[in-house]
């Protein structure tokens, strides 16, 4: 393994001079789904979930961080700010934390299999800080890592399939031979495909039912062709990267925030511990020295209603606060048509053209922090770009204040960087100002109705 993959991350802050520095360089992509990019077009493949049934394979881009034994439950507990009290197997659930200051180190979803034993899933971000306070702290615990297709040697440990889309549940009925029982959402259950055990989580995209399919990586290709097989005549649409890629968009999930590990109590242990490779890339238009002004709170992400008070973890005081202070609200910001028209236009008009523009996903850092304005004024920060097909709509979510969070209120968006950077995603480009108007988040209608409540 060579010095780059091995060097910590406090070494290469201190080699670039700052956090920022190094980020703002760091050769990290913004997001790697090795998968097939495209079955058919990404635009086709984005309506499937809205108008029939879609099929995306989720087993090659995520991490499974597998933790067991006797204090597994508690050392989450310690770390996590949601509540325990009532989780039990076979259920899963959206696992937050946040460090002693309390600003948002990340989120994945936790499932809990059995007794002692969880899988926790998603970006590595937050994975590697419940590691770390695992193999550092007084717990009882074993950890297994099944890192993404992208670093990986070999075939993952598991398969992950999930089906989307109004017909997702005849889809599910027809591959099953049997009716699907009701099952809470983030409720899991065990179904027979082709005579294979299969798990699942009732799960949801842009508000439509949906099921997250899992089992021994041995058993995906059988269970693949038989729900192909029983997708037939139901316009089962296989989704690839691309598609893949801009779901968020709809249900607004922002899937990358900057994590709050460069500072603070604690994280100078924790930097020499992670790979600097682990660290991400910082892109857009935000430019500050001081690294903490990057920092988010759960609340800046709507996930007030997922923090529990009701046991010790890590940050609670300072939480505490952040919940009794003034809070930003998360919100879509749909970007004015003949703005990103514009913008795009530049790359055939002479002189430096303005940063490219990349559809259906425009981010070009694994943390995507871009200004947002008001006459002026820094209002709050655009996360993450792209285009929706169903709404025929260029957006992206952001975090504002709350006297400017209120829909049809006008805003501006900064799009590139200041000084380009070295990020091999970065080209010779200037900065460029696009309109954009507030909105809620999710932005469909529908996906607020229906995903929300949930």
């Amino acid at each position: 393994m060579s010095d780059a993959q091995t060097e910590s991350l406090a070494a290469a802050i201190d080699r670039a001079g700052s956090p920022v520095q190094y980020l703002r360089n760091a050769p990290s992509r913004p997001t790697v789904f090795p998968v097939q990019p495209e079955f058919t077009n990404w635009r086709s493949e984005q309506r499937s979930w809205r108008d029939s049934v879609a099929l995306l394979d989720q087993s090659h881009h995520m991490t499974d961080l597998f933790i067991t034994g006797p204090d597994a439950l508690r050392l989450l507990s310690d770390v996590g700010v949601n509540s325990f009290a009532k989780f039990a197997p076979n259920k899963a659930k959206q696992f937050i934390a946040v460090n002693h200051e309390g600003y948002l180190i990340g989120d994945a979803i936790l499932f809990y299999l059995e007794e002692e034993s969880f899988d926790l899933v998603g970006w590595h971000m937050v994975l590697d800080w419940v590691q770390y306070h695992g193999e550092t702290g007084d717990y009882d615990v074993t950890f297994e890592r099944d890192a993404s297709s992208a670093v990986r040697q070999g075939d993952p440990k598991q398969y992950r399939f999930e089906i989307q889309g109004p017909r997702a549940l005849e889809l599910m009925e027809r591959a099953t031979g049997a009716a699907v029982p009701e099952t809470r959402f983030f409720g899991m259950a065990t179904f027979e495909i082709d005579g294979l055990q299969v798990r699942s989580l009732r799960h949801g995209m842009a508000g439509q039912p949906g099921f997250e399919l899992f089992g021994p990586w041995a058993e995906g290709q059988q269970v693949r062709s038989a729900l192909l097989a029983a997708g037939e005549g139901l316009d089962l649409v296989q989704v690839g990267s691309k598609a893949y890629s801009s779901s968020n968009l709809e249900s607004a999930w922002v899937p990358s925030p900057f994590p709050a590990i460069f500072s603070g109590e604690g994280t100078e242990a924790y930097r020499d511990w992670l790979p600097a490779a682990r660290a991400g890339s910082l892109a857009g238009s935000f430019d500050s020295a001081a690294v903490e002004d990057y920092y988010l709170t759960p609340y800046d992400l709507g996930y007030g209603r997922s923090v529990s008070f009701d046991h010790e973890f890590i940050g609670k005081a300072a939480l505490e606060r952040h919940a009794a202070a003034p809070q930003r609200r998360k919100v879509t910001l749909v970007w004015r048509p003949e703005d990103v028209a514009a913008a795009i236009r530049t790359q055939f008009e002479p002189g430096v053209p303005a940063k490219y523009i990349d559809f259906p996903k425009a981010r070009y850092g694994q943390y995507q922090v871009d200004r947002v304005l008001v006459d002026g004024r820094d209002v709050g920060i655009s996360h993450d770009a792209g285009y929706l097909t169903n709404e025929q709509a260029f957006v992206s979510l952001a975090s504002v204040d709350a006297d400017v969070a209120a829909p049809g209120t006008e805003v501006t968006v900064v799009w590139g960087e200041e000084t380009p950077s070295a990020k091999p995603s970065v080209e010779k480009h200037r900065q460029l100002e696009i309109r954009a108007t507030v909105e809620p988040a999710p932005y469909s209608s529908f996906a607020r109705e229906n995903y929300r409540k949930n």
